[in-house]
């Protein structure tokens, strides 16, 4: 027994070191559950709160208005835009082909419904999605392609989730045939990213040869400049020219004069010798 006590200690502390430790793990595994509850409890009450259907819409909206304002210019697109006729689309896209209109509003509790629903009442459910989805086509063509008023000849329909965009393309084709023949597009936020990436690209390229444009403009002005500067230097050339030569006009005659007066000026130096010697012969 003597010799076993120490062993025996030692054990006894490590197996109260692990105690303590378990006790002490199991407090902060409680106090993580309990913080799992809450979030648990939270996310309920989110969904509550997400029930409602305009919330919801509201919410796609900002979703939408958030990617307008991350890839274009603020003066590129507009939101809650009033056309002449009174009818408010939810976004529009400024282009040098037209306005781009884009409605953001989606059937989602029918979608819903559809798919929560059992198998006897998803027939109908579905048949009551394809018809508020082919109204709301309707509406989208009637209301917004409006091209009198300077919009393209096609619109946007926003669909604010990417299973909800693809349930349509892959098990709902019909409706993208009847949104193709009324000029109506489905996008999704994926989609609709990347077509703003595309509205992007051709606003730089519009900026590019706008340009272009402005610098072509500045070399024919200049090139007019230059034609201008030549005529008037060619006057001013011709001007040298006459100058010159009347300059070279009056260098000869000055030189005829001088040459006349020098002429006249020994004409009377010979004189005045003449008479000096007449003068001197006389009084010998």
């Amino acid at each position: 027994k003597k010799e076993n006590e120490p062993a025996l200690n030692l054990i006894k502390q490590d197996l109260e070191v692990i105690r303590q430790r378990f006790e002490s793990g199991y407090s902060k595994m409680t106090q993580e559950l309990g913080r799992v509850q809450e979030i648990g409890h939270a996310m309920r009450d989110f969904q509550d709160f997400l029930k409602s259907p305009k919330l919801r819409g509201n919410i796609g909206e900002q979703i939408l208005r958030d990617l307008l304002d991350q890839v274009l210019p603020k003066n590129n697109f507009s939101l809650q835009y009033q056309f002449q006729e009174g009818h408010i689309v939810d976004a529009i896209v400024k282009t040098k082909q037209g306005i781009i209109p884009i409605d953001s509003k989606f059937p989602m509790e029918t979608f819903r419904r559809m798919n929560q629903t059992g198998e006897t009442e998803k027939g109908r459910i579905e048949r009551e999605f394809t018809r508020e989805i082919k109204k709301h086509i309707d509406d989208i063509s009637r209301k917004y392609i409006l091209p009198q008023e300077g919009t393209v000849d096609f619109a946007l329909m926003y669909v604010p989730s990417e299973p909800v965009h693809y349930e349509i393309i892959l098990n709902q084709p019909e409706l993208l045939e009847y949104g193709y023949n009324k000029k109506v597009y489905f996008v999704s936020p994926n989609s609709f990213y990347y077509f703003l990436k595309i509205i992007m690209i051709g606003l730089e390229g519009v900026k590019i040869e706008e340009a272009s444009k402005k610098i072509l403009q500045g070399l024919k002005a200049i090139h007019q400049e230059s034609i201008k500067f030549g005529e008037e230097l060619s006057t001013l050339t011709s001007h040298i020219d006459h100058t010159k030569g009347a300059s070279e006009r009056v260098q000869s005659r000055y030189g005829r004069l001088i040459g006349k007066i020098d002429g006249l000026r020994l004409l009377k130096d010979t004189e005045e010798r003449i008479k000096l010697e007449r003068s001197s012969q006389n009084e010998n």
